[in-house]
């Protein structure tokens, strides 16, 4: 078969056995449960909507088909984006892993919830929106990558915690040992991917009065960027159209070997490209399930990726830095029984700190005071609810890591950047140089714009990221 027929069929819609068949005898091992698709499940959720919040690495906020991106194929992102509310300017406020997904689940900067890089420990003492939901009678899983320092915690008011602690806790592609609430288990699917998806749609079908919360926290599309076997070699052939200021081999040099990125960038870019359309066949699997189950309108879907990602920009890898293709993420609501015009496209300036209050504001439960973040139920009720104005990034030392620590402001138009060692600060116009090559900070316009801009940073500094917008 043709690598193109090959991808054509991979997107077919499926009929409801052949979806029961991908799932396999394994998953319905799972427990002794029966499996329920009569489409009954969730009477109450008129009232009250499930939460499905689906996690991605390291994927990048142009790296789907709605976005624009010329070969990458992701119908089912670009299905949930037709049918919800795509924000086309959503950010994280730190931009690495383990700080991200803390903020996500806490509504709190870092220098809050005091996981401030890939090092420094998750506090048991953090509440999360999955424990309150829990308080408030919602069935609750964790499902995936938990990759924060330290030892596993017990998550209060989480029932299910499936997650892994191999390789650093950034799990396996491949046959990927798990910890199943704090039990070891082999994987039953060889990619982990499948895997994550079948204990998440286990978990939702299972669920039949009480409302669900799913964390579904994925590996993919993290390095080493391996698709499963019958996508591999789907991008071989595409015109990658990487920057023109990229070295094909910066993956390997100047540091760059901490990032565990070997080979040429080509190379890496075509399979982390063939990994996220492998995610997104998953992801289709899921809202399927949803269908079959008759809970498509009554279940808030938010799909976001942990942080951005460099392909050469800035003749860079990996992320950290403040700029665009690092702090920049893709970032999907799919709401039917509130989202009244869907398929539309929000400007609005959106955090990771949103989805907490986000959920809970949803689910009819007051947003607590200590969450940083704002609820965007008003942008996806009315397209012109005012956003934030502008908002705080944060980045602290990540040994062995070569990247400064600094702190920026993101305003609709502009950024100034400013970092805790002698390197100057940076102040770009987003509007006239998108792709930020050109630092402004000490010209002419540079010093008109500055102070106002540090004033500005100096403030959210100040406040903790809060805006009061």
């Amino acid at each position: 078969m043709s690598k193109k027929s090959m991808s054509t069929c991979l997107f077919k819609p499926m009929r409801r056995r052949e979806a029961l068949s991908l799932i396999g005898g394994a998953a319905l091992a799972f427990s002794g449960l029966p499996f329920p698709w009569s489409g009954t499940a969730q009477a109450e959720s008129s009232r009250r909507p499930n939460i499905l919040f689906i996690l991605s690495d390291d994927h990048r906020w142009d790296h789907m088909g709605c976005a624009g991106h010329p070969f990458v194929q992701t119908p089912h992102l670009d299905r949930l984006a037709r049918e919800g509310v795509r924000f086309k300017n959503a950010f994280v406020t730190t931009s690495l892993c383990s700080p991200s997904r803390a903020s996500f689940l806490t509504g709190t900067y870092a220098h809050t919830h005091g996981v401030k890089n890939n090092l420094t420990p998750w506090r048991n003492d953090r509440t999360t929106f999955m424990e309150i939901l829990k308080q408030q009678g919602y069935q609750t899983a964790f499902i995936g990558k938990w990759h924060m320092p330290g030892r596993l915690p017990r998550l209060r008011g989480v029932d299910h915690f499936v997650t892994f602690t191999v390789q650093g806790g950034q799990g396996r592609y491949f046959d990927c040992p798990l910890v199943v609430d704090g039990r070891e288990e082999p994987s039953r699917k060889a990619y982990i991917t499948e895997e994550l998806t079948d204990r998440a749609i286990r978990f939702i079908a299972n669920q039949e009065k009480a409302p669900f919360c799913v964390v579904l926290s994925h590996k993919a599309v993290h390095h080493q960027f391996l698709p499963p076997p019958d996508l591999k070699g789907l991008y071989d052939n595409a015109p990658l159209n990487l920057p023109p200021e990229m070295d094909p081999w910066v993956s390997s040099i100047d540091g760059n070997l901490f990032y565990g990125m070997l080979g040429p960038v080509s190379f890496l870019y075509r399979n982390y490209c063939a990994a996220l359309t492998a995610m997104d066949r998953e992801i289709g699997r899921l809202l399927r399930t949803l269908d079959q189950l008759g809970i498509t309108r009554d279940t808030l879907v938010i799909y976001a990726g942990d942080n951005g990602y460099f392909w050469g920009e800035h003749n860079l890898v990996d992320k950290r830095y403040a700029y665009e293709e690092s702090i920049r993420i893709p970032f999907i609501v799919r709401w039917p029984a509130l989202i009244r015009n869907p398929g539309r496209t929000a400007p609005h300036m959106v955090l990771n700190v949103d989805v907490a209050p986000t959920i809970l504001e949803a689910t009819g439960v007051g947003v607590p005071r200590f969450m940083e973040g704002q609820s965007l139920l008003p942008v996806l009720k009315r397209a012109q609810a005012p956003g934030r104005t502008a908002w705080l990034y944060e980045y602290f030392r990540d040994y062995p890591y070569r990247v400064p620590p600094h702190t920026a402001v993101r305003t609709r138009t502009h950024k100034y950047i400013e970092f805790e060692t002698e390197r100057p600060p940076e102040l770009y116009d987003l509007v006239r140089d998108p792709g930020e090559r050109h630092n402004l900070y000490g010209t002419p316009r540079g010093r008109e714009l500055a102070p106002r801009l540090r004033a500005l940073l100096e403030r959210l500094r100040a406040s903790g990221g809060r805006t009061g917008d």
